[in-house]
């Protein structure tokens, strides 16, 4: 089968940061699905395993995460699927990926495709909406308010992936204010479109945007990209016994989050898949509601660019966007 892989990290100017490769088309055993790849989206994981990972030794590491395809095969012990459904899912990072024509992938943290979507649009959509369904509902549980505190929330990257889900996800399923920062016109007209109340430009003072709103300070924040630059306002703008989510990797010092008993918590999709836990199965539940959500009209793909077909070229082009911090929404991939 067709894939796109590397053999040693590195840059993705370096001439071979990503090659095609030809490897054997894998079978499905236990709980495990063979689908047929049909679009892929790539995401900032994919660059940063690219630039520091290691190849297995005299093999291609295959990078991607998320997907949409058909079911071809199914293993003993799987119960949620057959050969021919339409699925979308974002794999496990322990798990070779989706960066290629056939992959496999545990039925527990597979959703069935939106049936109005076409396999580029759904293929955008679930990597950054199980992290931002899990961190806004799981982690900050922003259904339950912080007393006395303004009725809203602050999505930090409003036009990143998961960003331009989170922003939808708060506004189809509670009634809170959504604030979303942005820093260019068209990103800003982006998160203004997919239904962001009031967008500030974090290129500024994000502390001094929300407080020129008048709101209040709000009870939740989102923060999905460049946490270190924003810990200072985060600190200063969020209100006492408010609840703080990040998708940040860095060291960060949060001491001074403590005169106010912000809660932070910490989200990775990647965890239920990577630790197998008892809950695992709710992350194809997850994705489930999300195509719901879709196909009732009330979310929306986050597809921004369709760059051709699953390539080395494309994904090449595609990291190299990602990294320079220009993109909005999601970036897609379709055939072979």
């Amino acid at each position: 089968m067709r894939a796109v892989g590397y053999f040693a990290p590195g840059p993705i100017a370096a001439a071979k940061s990503l090659v095609d490769v030809e490897l054997p088309r894998p079978s499905a055993a236990g709980r495990d699905l063979l689908v047929e790849v049909r679009a892929i989206s790539v995401n900032p994981v994919d660059c940063k395993v690219r630039a520091s990972a290691p190849a297995p030794t005299g093999a291609a590491k295959v990078l991607g995460w998320d997907a949409a395809g058909v079911v071809v095969e199914a293993g003993p012990q799987v119960s949620l699927f057959k050969a021919g459904d339409e699925v979308f899912y974002a794999g496990s990072i322990a798990r070779p990926g989706t960066n290629a024509q056939f992959h496999l992938v545990d039925e527990r943290i597979v959703g069935r495709k939106p049936r109005s979507l076409g396999f580029a649009q759904a293929a955008a959509l679930p990597l950054t909406s199980i992290t931002a369904w899990e961190a806004l509902f799981d982690r900050i549980d922003i259904r339950r308010p912080v007393p006395g505190v303004a009725p809203a929330v602050l999505i930090i990257g409003g036009a990143g992936g998961v960003g331009s889900i989170a922003i939808q996800l708060v506004r189809a399923m509670t009634d809170l204010t959504v604030m979303a920062t942005a820093s260019r016109a068209e990103t800003m007209a982006w998160v203004k479109e997919l239904g962001a109340h009031h967008v500030i430009d974090h290129r500024n003072s994000v502390a001094a945007g929300v407080a020129a709103l008048g709101l209040g300070a709000p009870g939740f924040v989102f923060s999905t990209t460049h946490t270190p630059d924003h810990l200072k306002d985060i600190v200063e703008l969020i209100a006492p016994q408010g609840r703080l989510a990040l998708i940040n990797g860095e060291p960060l010092e949060l001491s001074p989050l403590m005169r106010k008993s912000v809660s932070v918590h910490w989200e990775s999709m990647f965890t239920r898949s990577l630790m197998e836990t008892a809950d695992m199965i709710e992350q194809h539940a997850l994705l489930d509601r999300v195509a719901g959500l879709v196909d009732a009209g009330k979310i929306r793909t986050t597809m921004a660019e369709h760059f051709g077909v699953i390539n080395a070229e494309n994904l090449k082009r595609a990291h190299a966007l990602l990294e320079s911090g220009k993109s909005r929404g999601k970036i897609v991939l379709e055939g072979f």
